[in-house]
């Protein structure tokens, strides 16, 4: 079964990725949770149900981290930590870690190519 890790911000991420190295690792960048327990990001919303039903085609042995980017006004800033280290342009992203393989925005609802990204190559 995937392991499923949940972190809020970009030191939180690092740490999750290091503690997995040599796992294969899926990290689905979100708009964070509010108050509400809803992600201020309706995109991010919509494509969560899609992106866990779809963790069943997985590796057993992989890794999905839920990295929550922050707060809409963070996230929007050009020059968030998010943007200039890792070049994510929008949230949700879902990328394979350390490749290029990435879904962006209306693509990470999409339950096919939610799979594709995720089955094993």
């Amino acid at each position: 079964m995937v392991k499923e890790v949940h972190v809020e911000g970009f030191e939180a991420l690092e740490k999750a990725v290091d503690e997995h190295k040599g796992r294969q690792i899926f990290v689905l960048f979100s708009g964070s949770l509010g108050s509400d327990g809803m992600s201020w990001c309706p995109d991010c919303v919509a494509a969560d149900p899609v992106i866990k039903e779809s963790l069943r085609v997985a590796s057993k042995d992989a890794v999905f981290i839920h990295c929550g980017v922050g707060d809409r006004p963070f996230w929007k800033d050009q020059k968030n930590i998010f943007r200039m280290k890792l070049g994510i342009k929008c949230v949700p992203t879902l990328m394979k870690w350390g490749e290029q393989k990435r879904l962006e925005d209306a693509e990470c609802a999409k339950k096919d190519l939610v799979e594709m990204l995720l089955e094993d190559d």
